[in-house]
């Protein structure tokens, strides 16, 4: 190790931990997002080398190697994953965590790390403990991404008895827990650490698949916050200041926004974890049980057009629907046209638009819609009275009146996008399937509601065309 190479580790540590703290402001607002994410890239690189420089003293071909492969799969998988596969990107991420943490709570254990005796229990809690968050972490991310990529039914799983079935789980936890600290200084520790292990990656998935299709942002924002606290557990192990903060830092903010989403959501969060509500997304809605909602009134690109052109006040509302038909340019393309026309446009985002927190956020910041027309569901929803026309593209759950005329709905109390008190509402779906909550949406029925029906992006792309061949006459 080069002399005096500590202080510099630990005044970079510093420096890396406030870049963080930086970033986390910076993604706060999405004018920020972009300098946010490069304080996160320099402070990651900043520890990286730090960390290097501190504690690798051989086997430099075997890191850089590894470095090199790391890195390469991230390239490839930034280039290639399309902006729908976001969600599940990000769930699968949380999950090499988990496995990062379990793998080096195993190693620390296996390779006898040497602690002070006065400490050995406490560093033994620490592999125990970092060690079953991350394979809580591990098997709770793969199910959510199998839920995310349509891979595994949004339905919930709800196996009776769950909840003591849980508690039995934990109480086995505990009970290794001690059978570990007691035995693992004679040598009788790792068959309590493995069967905690296989216990953990059970109850990560029973624990997420007993979470509905509607509640998923939810399950991407906790998950986040494991992942933090897996970090944190690891840096414990592993004496490294910066993982503790950095992991208690990821930790602690995905917990507050799993919060926001549970408010946003009109849901507490312990309800979310004792099994969301939720079917198969996007099936066929219900007939049976409910008399009919009435006649739907279907609109082409042409009409659309005409009724954009004659209003003063225009809101968007993306939803999934715009991410996965790739739409967000054309919208873009119809702001800008309309804008210059003097029609003024706003965009309304729900915060569990999508299928994680900040999606649609994400989509439209890639289109360049500006940001100053973008609001937040509690800045615009006051003005829908006041809106000639409410375009909605690809939403459904976000915009169901259900949540607050029906107190028997699934969705009853959830805060939604009151685009129905508009003048107007042009709803964009390629067909009457309900959204990911597998309620019906007496939406597509009310008096001033118009569907247009098919592709998002070949909608918009007529309607643009629409409103240019009418501009040219």
């Amino acid at each position: 190790m080069i002399p005096g190479i500590e202080g510099i580790v630990t005044v970079s540590y510093i420096g890396a931990t406030i870049l963080f703290i930086l970033a986390l402001g910076g993604l706060s607002n999405p004018e920020t997002a972009r300098r946010g994410n490069l304080y996160g890239i320099i402070g990651m690189s900043l520890a990286l080398v730090a960390a290097i420089a501190g504690a690798v003293t051989a086997n430099y071909a075997l890191l850089i190697a590894s470095l090199v492969i790391g890195g390469s799969i991230g390239l490839v998988l930034a280039q290639r994953v399309r902006m729908t596969q976001m969600p599940e990107l990000v769930a699968i991420l949380h999950s090499l965590v988990g496995l990062a943490a379990v793998l080096v709570g195993f190693a620390n254990f296996l390779g006898h790390s040497v602690v002070r005796p006065e400490e050995v229990s406490i560093h033994l809690i620490e592999t125990y403990v970092g060690i079953l968050i991350g394979a809580v972490t591990l098997s709770g991310s793969v199910i959510a991404f199998g839920k995310l990529s349509g891979k595994i039914s949004g339905k919930p799983l709800i196996l009776p008895a769950r909840h003591a079935l849980n508690l039995l789980l934990l109480a086995v936890v505990i009970w290794f827990g001690y059978q570990f600290v007691a035995h693992a200084e004679s040598g009788g520790g790792l068959m309590p650490l493995l069967i905690m292990t296989g216990i953990a990656l059970l109850f990560g998935i029973h624990m997420v698949m007993a979470i509905g299709g509607a509640d998923m942002p939810v399950v991407i924002s906790m998950l986040n916050s494991y992942s933090g606290w897996a970090a944190s557990a690891t840096g414990f192990m592993l004496n490294n200041d910066l993982l503790i903060v950095t992991g208690a830092l990821v930790g602690s903010s995905g917990a507050i926004l799993s919060y926001i989403m549970c408010r946003a959501m009109n849901r507490k969060f312990l309800s979310v974890i004792a099994g969301g509500f939720g079917t198969d997304g996007g099936g066929a809605a219900p007939t049976a049980s409910a008399e009919p909602q009435g006649e739907v009134q279907s609109v082409d690109a042409a009409e659309t057009a005409a009724l954009l052109l004659d209003a003063k006040d225009v809101v968007i509302v993306p939803g999934y629907g715009m991410a996965v038909a790739q739409a967000q340019h054309v919208v873009n393309d119809i702001t800008k046209f309309l804008r210059e026309k003097h029609i003024k446009v706003r965009f309304a985002i729900h915060p569990v638009a999508g299928r994680m927190p900040g999606h649609m956020n994400v989509l439209l910041a890639e289109a360049k819609v500006p940001y100053d027309i973008v609001f937040e569901m509690d800045e615009i929803n006051e003005d829908f009275p006041d809106v000639d026309v409410s375009v909605v593209i690809g939403a459904n759950d976000i915009v169901n009146p259900s949540a607050e005329e029906d107190a028997n709905s699934p969705i009853a109390g959830m805060p939604v996008l009151q685009v129905w008190k508009g003048k107007t509402t042009i709803v964009l779906k390629r067909s009457m399937a309900t959204g990911y909550a597998g309620v019906e949406n007496p939406l597509f029925f009310k008096d001033n509601t118009r569907m247009l029906f098919g592709d998002a992006k070949k909608s918009l792309d007529a309607v643009l065309k629409a409103l240019r061949d009418t501009a040219s006459r």
